[in-house]
């Protein structure tokens, strides 16, 4: 195997998997990242390269991305186990079923088996600090999402403490942001409790350890399911594409930080101008390597390693 350094000399020879068309596997969904195929009673998730933004897949691919969001959240299902179940089987192709077997080039390092799960239809986002949309609607109405919050902050103050802001799971367009109370509308108050609470604790225990490792986690989304385990944590975890990353050494309230996260991409949208309707840009070579970057160092701090390719 190669270590990331090597690799991002070269990086413009990186394999780039933007799509995947497994044959002799049933193809179950595609997502915006993600490739789903379903076999029998499991779901194997594929995470390619492809990046969106403004809810639109861009036009370029991110190299090694899709091998950096599994080898992060592998390590957070592990890291957070002692909280919640996780649907997570294996990650490793020797113990999945024969079908894969033939696809083992194009999965390695970028796939795990999973338990189906029946999807809670909410968004679990978890704020510790005022950023993105939590700030602007701060900014407008002194609360997010209607929790009421104290005068005079300022963008990227952290929070008295954590909040629990959940959105509904849009198929496409924009997810939407909703109030505790509606969530208990939709899933009931024992469900709804059940996410809030989880939630706020894994954020605590993951915000608390990547601090450690010089990584303030602003805010994050979790998603889950229900197994016959109950309430399970699902999807990726506590990723660049899920979170907002920031570098401690960095971090001053009053204006937005530098990020380990898709910020920067779209950053630099913002600044061409695109007006966020489809078809989406392609990225030049310059913020796919920033992007790189920050997404391999965002893995190294938290993983404690190199991401091994």
């Amino acid at each position: 195997m190669q270590k990331v350094g090597t690799v991002m000399e070269n990086w413009m020879n990186v394999t780039v998997v933007t799509e995947t068309n497994l044959e002799g596997l049933k193809l179950f969904k595609r997502g915006k990242v993600r490739d789903i195929y379903e076999l029998d009673d499991k779901l194997l998730i594929v995470a390619t390269d492809r990046i969106s933004a403004f809810d639109c897949v861009l036009g370029s691919g991110i190299p090694l991305k899709g091998k950096i969001l599994t080898s992060l959240s592998l390590f957070w299902l592990d890291f957070l186990s002692d909280i919640a179940p996780n649907h997570l089987i294996t990650s490793r192709l020797a113990e999945m079923d024969e079908a894969v077997q033939p696809h083992r080039e194009t999965l390695e390092g970028r796939c795990m088996l999973v338990k189906k799960a029946k999807v809670v239809p909410i968004e679990c986002v978890v704020r510790g600090y005022l950023a993105g949309s939590g700030w602007r609607d701060y900014q407008s109405t002194g609360a997010v999402c209607g929790i009421k919050l104290p005068e005079g902050l300022r963008e990227s103050d952290k929070l008295p403490e954590p909040i629990f802001t959940p959105a509904t799971k849009a198929e496409s367009g924009h997810d939407e942001n909703i109030t505790f109370e509606k969530v208990v509308d939709i899933v009931g108050s024992e469900v709804a409790n059940q996410l809030k609470s989880r939630s706020i604790e894994l954020y605590n225990k993951a915000s608390e350890y990547a601090l450690q490792r010089g990584i303030i986690i602003s805010d994050t989304k979790f998603e889950w399911g229900i197994t016959d385990e109950g309430l399970t944590l699902i999807d990726e975890v506590l990723t660049p594409d899920s979170s907002r990353f920031w570098p401690a050494d960095d971090y001053e309230p009053g204006r937005p930080q530098a990020s380990f996260d898709k910020q920067f991409v779209r950053d630099y949208l913002i600044e061409s101008g695109w007006n966020r309707q489809p078809p989406a840009p392609a990225l030049p070579d310059d913020v796919i390597r920033k992007t790189v970057e920050k997404y391999l160092e965002a893995h190294r701090r938290l993983t404690g390693r190199e991401l091994q390719v």
